[in-house]
């Protein structure tokens, strides 16, 4: 009876039960159903377990580092440091709004912080300049996905705690990736810009003009590089990372730029502690529900079903990758990544794929999810932060979901793009 846990869920998806809800009262259901009474107080004793964790501790620490940096005016040189670079382009101000995200990728991590921050100071510029306001907002939701794939990563985070991988070499092998999406949605901006006539956002900037936005940008430029050259230096784990992060951030933002009063840093603390909660929540619901998939011996049917339909590893990624697209589009990337990562990963290791390759894979994927139609997350966001109709923001991103698609599968099926950088430096066979 306990193979029906996961259409329960969907089903409780479907009628609008939160999904930390539905992680829960599905299997729930089916234990008290099925008499296991007694593992039913095991699944909700796993809630708080699944949180107890020192790893996990790094997320609600990058969170408010990001918060920090965003409250602290970060976000505004980033973005002028990126107009410097970019606004004399046709589309300026949309490569600015991808590149933004790049660079915003290694102080937040989040694709929902990216959304938030960037697009209530770019998708009114970018309205401004000539741009409808549903293109503005789905480039926005479309490039925020870099967030969780560039480091720092929550998700990657959760896939290492969930799967025993090493955080330094999931980071490292995300970089190229996370740069790939970025430049593949510049690429498209660049097509739609010689079609659509896009204006351009500022005159070519002097290179005097471009080291001084470098200059502006250089303290919030330097966090992604204390955060990794700390963790794979050795002198810190990535929890203590994200802890420096967050004292670096306070410092820059109060000390040296002068742009954060300390009477802001008790709100910026319930803020990011509100996001966290809601993150550490769906984490420890979906390590309960993990409990009911080892009980349900869910990971051993799915893999022969599986190896079934086909003995090509290539094949089997290439449906593995529709599936991760398909839940990617109804459940929020951490939750489907403690849910699918031990039911998925062992059976694709054992066909050859390094575990370290798969997990990007994954994350990659699911990512992208957060922007696609019904239910990505950042759509919910960029449409809150625009006042755009979700449909709207659904039907103007779609080109900018067709290059992150084509990413996808180059991740796939080029192992080298994810596995090159871990093996350089060591992380990696």
């Amino acid at each position: 009876m306990l193979i029906w846990f996961l259409p329960v869920f969907l089903i409780f998806l479907l009628i609008g039960l939160p999904v930390f809800f539905a992680l829960l009262a599905a299997p729930g259901l089916l234990l008290w159903l099925n008499g296991q009474e007694r593992d039913v107080a095991l699944l909700y004793r796993n809630v708080y377990n699944g949180m107890d964790s020192f790893p996990l501790m790094a997320i609600p620490f990058f969170m408010l580092a990001g918060e920090l940096m965003n409250r602290g005016g970060i976000t505004e040189r980033l973005v002028e440091f990126s107009q410097a670079l970019m606004g004399h382009l046709r589309g300026g101000l949309a490569h600015v709004n991808i590149l933004s995200s790049m660079l915003f990728a290694g102080l937040s991590g989040s694709a929902v912080a990216d959304t938030s921050a960037l697009g209530s100071m770019l998708i009114p510029a970018m309205e401004k300049q000539g741009y409808t306001r549903r293109f503005a907002a789905a480039i926005t939701a479309a490039s925020s996905v870099i967030g969780p794939i560039i480091p720092p990563s929550g998700i990657m985070i959760i896939y290492a705690y969930v799967m025993g991988e090493s955080v330094a070499a999931l980071f490292l092998a995300g970089i190229i990736p996370g740069a790939l999406v970025g430049l593949s949605l510049m690429l498209m901006v660049k097509l739609m810009a010689d079609k659509y006539d896009f204006p351009v956002a500022s005159r070519k900037t002097t290179w005097g003009e471009r080291g001084q936005a470098s200059l502006k940008a250089f303290f919030p430029l330097l966090t992604p590089v204390i955060i990794m050259g700390g963790i794979l230096g050795g002198v810190f784990t990535p929890t203590e990372a994200a802890a420096v992060a967050c004292a670096y951030g306070l410092f820059i933002g109060v000390f040296v730029l002068r742009s954060l009063r300390i009477s802001e840093i008790p709100d910026v603390l319930s803020r990011s502690a509100a996001t966290s909660a809601v993150v550490l929540l769906l984490v420890g619901a979906a390590m309960a529900f993990k409990t009911v998939v080892s009980l349900s011996h869910a990971p051993e049917i799915l893999a022969e079903i599986i190896l079934g339909l086909s003995e090509n590893p290539l094949i089997l990624l290439f449906l593995i990758n529709l599936l991760l697209f398909i839940v990617g589009m109804f459940l929020d990337a951490g939750p489907a990544i403690i849910i699918l990562g031990p039911v998925l990963g062992p059976v694709f290791t054992d066909l050859g794929v390094d575990p370290i390759h798969f997990a990007i894979i994954m994350s990659v994927n699911l990512t992208v999810g957060l922007a696609t139609p019904p239910m990505g997350l950042v759509l919910f966001v960029a449409s809150s932060v625009s006042g755009e109709r979700i449909s709207a923001i659904s039907r103007a991103i779609l080109p900018f979901l067709a290059m992150e698609i084509i990413v996808i599968f180059l991740v796939t099926y080029i192992p080298a793009l994810s596995m090159a950088i871990p093996r350089m430096t060591g992380f990696a066979n």
